[in-house]
């Protein structure tokens, strides 16, 4: 494996940049779903339109495990750099095409059927970038960082979110409340091309891992099929599942609910709510790359378990800070799940990759990881936001985390450890046997 430093970091830097225009291009819609809601869901009560403008939101996730096996496939055959690329392309056009969108009011139930099929495209195209981003930063990086690489690819996604808040912020702020509310709300996605432009001019100076390069030349063309990625890692692939759901459910109620829930149900002004999330993601990101490193020092698993905890333990309290309706416990709150949800991420990234061998990582991760985003975190802020209107119960979401948080506790006995997979995977004489 490449270990110099050049390589490594340029691969790192390279699937980071990708990563940030996934995490800009899925957090703006999140910023922005109380205009969308208004502008391509006209209703009279404001918790439907919301309703509605959510869903939308989670149907991007509903077409990312498709994402995931087609472009992973191509993936373990061709290399991660060059599917990397095409994602990239796609998820940055769809983006800006949602800023030229006509609304309601111009086309009619059409126009909701535009922002529905490019949300498709978003997730369709988001479902091959994270894994593939983390498969090569991962088999770039130093044996004993691998954890660190992993986690700071995905942790870097957590900064657009901070970057997009403040770009709303940024916008609402210089306009009347009219304008960004009938045309200013388009900007930062129109900021998705440019971005998407140079990242991929930042990934074109990347290479292929040695380790890919080297396993891809001794299999020839006996790649694994589908059937076999399928049949040979099912469990593990059902054990990211689980863990990607946890912290996929932690991280899309901070970034695509928190904002809305403030500003719908607890009457926060916009400005507030949005820097007050915009200061937990920036705490959410360091404590993602300080957990993996937490992972490569003491143990992938080990980290998670004391993370799933702290969740279960923390986040009612976490969310009857927010509660208050204050700025201070807008602050408070979230600051407090951004410090526990990260250290769930020590083991869903390097996960995602190290339980599977290098031919049929893409794949095989790119599944477990989308299925848990698509189910658990791409629902988070609609099944909140349904429980919330049908019940009034406004604790909702600190019950969802905290109980699914409880469940990974239960069966962390029975949960696998990564690195002992991967020192099973490089002892194989031959990794097709394994895969």
């Amino acid at each position: 494996m490449s270990t110099s430093a050049n390589p490594a970091r340029r691969a790192l830097t390279a699937s980071s940049v990708g990563t940030f225009i996934e995490f800009y291009d899925f957090a703006i819609y999140g910023y922005t779903a109380v205009y969308i809601a208004k502008l391509f869901f006209p209703a009279e009560d404001a918790y439907a339109s919301l309703l509605s403008a959510l869903a939308v939101y989670g149907l991007a996730f509903v077409a990312r495990p498709l994402g995931g096996i087609f472009f992973g496939r191509i993936g373990d055959r061709i290399g991660r750099k060059q599917v990397l690329m095409i994602v990239l392309l796609l998820v940055g056009v769809s983006t800006a095409l949602i800023g030229c969108l006509p609304t309601f009011d111009s086309i009619g139930y059409l126009a909701p059927t535009l922002l529905v099929l490019l949300r498709l495209v978003q997730g369709f195209s988001a479902g091959g970038e994270a894994v593939g981003a983390i498969s090569l930063a991962y088999e770039h990086a130093p044996a004993n960082r691998r954890g660190f690489y992993a986690t700071t690819t995905i942790a870097v996604g957590a900064v657009p979110s901070v970057f997009s808040a403040l770009i709303v912020l940024l916008i609402s702020s210089v306009m009347s409340d009219d304008a960004f509310s009938s045309w200013g709300w388009r900007i930062p996605f129109w900021i998705a091309l440019p971005l998407c432009l140079f990242a991929l001019w930042v990934r074109s100076r990347t290479q292929e891992s040695d380790e890919f390069l080297e396993q891809a030349k001794a299999a020839g063309d006996e790649r694994p099929r589908l059937g076999q990625v399928l049949g040979r890692n099912w469990r593990n692939i059902g054990w990211v599942i689980l863990i990607a759901g946890l912290s996929s459910l932690g991280y899309y109620l901070l970034v695509g609910y928190l904002v809305p829930y403030s500003q719908v149900v607890l009457k926060l002004d916009a400005h507030t709510a949005l820097i007050a999330n915009a200061i937990a993601l920036g705490v959410y990101a360091i404590m993602l790359s300080l957990a993996g490193l937490l992972g490569d020092l003491y143990g992938r698993k080990k980290i998670m378990v004391i993370g799933a905890v702290l969740v279960a333990a923390l986040s009612i309290p976490a969310f009857l800070l927010v509660k208050t309706g204050t700025f201070g416990g807008a602050i408070g709150g979230q600051v407090l799940l951004s410090l526990t949800i990260p250290l769930i991420g020590a083991a869903t990234y390097p996960y995602a990759v190290e339980l599977f061998p290098t031919l049929g990582r893409y794949t095989a991760g790119a599944i477990g990881y989308n299925v848990g985003f698509a189910l658990f975190g791409g629902t988070a802020p609609y099944v909140s936001q349904a429980i919330i209107g049908a019940t009034g119960f406004t604790l909702t979401p600190a019950f969802l985390v905290g109980g699914f948080a409880v469940l990974v506790l239960l069966l962390s006995p029975w949960i696998p450890n990564s690195e002992q997979a991967r020192r099973r995977y490089e002892s194989s004489s031959s990794e097709k046997a394994t895969v």
